[in-house]
């Protein structure tokens, strides 16, 4: 019967619902009663992880998006390699695509979806056109792999 109480909440520590319906935990700390929302599940270690952090004082953790996360640039590639559009390319052209995407990712590509925007592309095309590929498939192959996810960019 004691294994079925529930068990009591950290210190300062409060659970609060949204107008949506969603419960979402604070930590309230200081004089001012300063407010430090922990996004992660309730439970895990993360959630610990946050919570320790804010009691601490030490700056708030924001995750930061790995290359694989959804909404990243990373992201958006690989769901352009799963559509139609990309297997119906021919093998030398994936292949040339492949080496660009390379290249994009290794500099943005952890980068969040809305941080890109037009002018981002471009300053990249015209980077990449310096080194020693033509400014036409520079440009044309990250406009196809944002045809899929051009409703999330901010162009």
């Amino acid at each position: 019967m004691i294994d079925a109480m529930p068990r009591p909440r950290p210190p300062h520590l409060s659970r609060e619902i949204t107008r949506h319906g969603r419960a979402v935990w604070y930590v309230r700390i200081g004089k001012p009663r300063i407010r430090i929302r922990i996004r992660a599940e309730f439970g895990t270690p993360e959630f610990d992880a946050e919570y320790q952090a804010a009691i601490s004082g030490a700056k708030h953790l924001q995750k930061k998006p790995t290359a694989g996360s959804p909404g990243t640039l990373a992201w958006l590639i690989a769901r352009y390699r799963e559509t139609s559009a990309w297997a119906e390319l021919s093998t030398a052209t994936r292949r040339q695509r492949d080496n660009i995407f390379q290249q994009i990712l290794e500099s943005a590509g952890d980068q969040p979806l809305s941080k890109i925007t037009r002018s981002t592309i471009i300053a990249g095309r015209e980077r990449r056109a310096q080194k020693h590929l033509s400014k036409r498939v520079t440009f044309s192959t990250p406009c196809a792999g944002c045809s899929a996810g051009r409703s999330t960019l901010a162009w």
